[in-house]
């Protein structure tokens, strides 16, 4: 055990070794969603998604700082999560994409709340804002869950810097 005192060297840990590591671990696929104070939808792709307490039921998910929708999602009182499964790759991939136009190419539906989802989705969970927090480059957005839907399928799972399929 280390003393609380003694202190821990900077690590030498290139952003391109992190992000190798890190692709070493699989994760599930989601886009997130919200509007804009005009009614604007926005939204992006996430890997970086998780439960975080049962009682009340919030969700976790992180938003590079530099994601064109950042400026909303710091803004917003409401987002929606759609759980993806391997049928929804290209608007993962839409939605992942910086300068695209996210929601013109279909493939989504409005929400009983009035907020973008995606389409025969795994799940979507209705999200309430709770909570930001900074973390380095990205921001951690806290949602306590307000509604559930459920789907059918196998989940998309993104790893080694692509999406995938399990077998």
């Amino acid at each position: 055990m280390m003393d609380q005192d003694t202190e821990i060297p900077d690590a030498a840990v290139t952003p391109e070794e992190f992000r190798a590591a890190m692709g070493r671990f699989p994760s599930g696929v989601v886009v997130v969603t919200t509007r804009c104070q005009d009614g604007t939808p926005r939204g992006f792709t996430a890997s970086s998604f998780c439960s975080v307490s049962l009682e009340p039921p919030m969700v976790l998910v992180c938003l590079a700082n530099s994601a064109d929708s950042a400026t909303s999602f710091a803004r917003c009182d409401r987002f929606a999560v759609s759980v993806l499964s391997p049928v929804h790759r290209s608007l993962a991939e839409r939605f992942a994409t910086k300068g695209a136009d996210k929601f013109a190419s279909g493939g989504l539906r409005l929400s009983p709340g009035g907020l973008p989802t995606v389409e025969r989705a795994l799940s979507e969970l209705d999200c309430v804002a709770h909570a930001r927090h900074p973390a380095g480059d990205h921001t951690v957005l806290i949602g306590r869950v307000t509604g559930v839907r459920l789907g059918e399928g196998a989940p998309m799972v993104y790893y080694d810097r692509s999406f995938r399929t399990l077998a």
